[in-house]
């Protein structure tokens, strides 16, 4: 951090608390759509309704792959049987460990914490969760934007 010299005693605001929520989200890297959803905790039944949530947004006909890390609720048993139900028309696939640059939604997490949070202070989680939906919601129709960031053309 650089102070100006006639500043002896910096102040740097923070929020006192480590308050948190979830974000799951996912990217369609054909047209840019971005589907998002927010959760108290990541765990396997907040996953089981981002993918129910993700299914309603899938083309007619087609299959839809969801590229994945490997979190433990990603392979919880008790998605077992909605992943069964689905397999059809839903396939994960699995990243190897430590290579999440590998995964589109990882660059859409980036470029919104450029845009919305870097340099700015927060006093409240809500105010963050503000300025994020805020960005998302630009991003709520299919863009040029997401389209070329996950670019796979």
């Amino acid at each position: 951090m650089w102070v100006p010299p006639e500043d002896k005693d910096p102040v740097v605001l923070h929020a006192p608390t480590r308050k948190s929520i979830a974000c799951f989200g996912a990217v369609q890297v054909r047209t840019g759509r971005l589907v998002i959803v927010f959760s108290p905790v990541f765990d396997a039944a907040t996953f089981e309704c981002f993918l129910h949530q993700l299914l309603r947004h899938r083309s007619a006909r087609r299959t839809m792959h969801l590229v994945l890390d490997n979190a433990r609720y990603h392979h919880a048993r008790v998605l077992q049987p909605y992943l069964e139900q689905h397999r059809r028309h839903l396939v994960l696939d699995y990243l190897p460990p430590y290579s999440p640059q590998l995964n589109p939604i990882e660059r859409v997490w980036k470029l919104t914490r450029r845009l919305c949070t870097h340099n700015r202070h927060f006093p409240t989680l809500d105010l963050l969760i503000d300025a994020v939906e805020t960005r998302f919601d630009l991003w709520q129709e299919p863009n040029a934007t997401l389209r070329t960031l996950c670019g796979i053309n």
